[in-house]
């Protein structure tokens, strides 16, 4: 049985992920609106992670016979101005998540269960990755993103990105 606090943040958790898949879908058909159908596709693909995500924070609370408590899940209320400023709030919402996993962490760490911070372990590490990424894509938006050419060569390499399911044992 894990700790109630513990199983209150996962299930808080559940529906931040939902939510940042649907707001990675909004950005998506930003990108797509614009033309920069690559840009669409790294945040499709980025949609599909989130969702993943979720699914695994449902399947642990399952596998520990806690109930799974779904919510409304908000429309995405950020400001989509041009496509630099969508990097900027993927970004900041990855750093977002990454403080929530971390007070996850914190709360099992407290309550001393272990189980589920060595779940939460591949989270963290996933939150790093994901942050570097996204700032990465931001630095060569900075790079590319003035040249027609240069963008499109970018725009093009996103396009490529396919989707891989995460690979956490549970």
């Amino acid at each position: 049985m894990l700790d109630k606090k513990v199983v209150e943040l996962l299930n808080k958790q559940v529906n931040k992920e939902f939510y940042s898949a649907y707001l990675y879908l909004d950005f998506s058909n930003f990108y797509y609106d614009l033309g920069l159908d690559g840009f669409g596709n790294w945040f499709k693909i980025q949609a599909q992670e989130e969702r993943d995500h979720a699914l695994l924070f449902i399947q642990y609370l399952q596998n520990n016979a806690e109930k799974v408590t779904l919510e409304t899940i908000d429309k995405p209320a950020v400001e989509l101005k041009d496509a630099r400023t969508v990097l900027e709030q993927a970004l900041k919402h990855e750093q977002y998540v990454t403080s929530l996993i971390h007070n996850i962490y914190d709360a099992a760490y407290t309550a001393k269960d272990f189980r589920t911070m060595q779940f939460l372990d591949w989270f963290v590490k996933e939150q790093g990755e994901e942050e570097k990424n996204t700032d990465n894509l931001i630095k060569k938006y900075e790079l590319f993103g003035d040249d027609s050419k240069s963008l499109y060569m970018l725009d093009s390499e996103l396009g490529a990105r396919v989707y891989a399911a995460p690979s956490l044992v549970l």
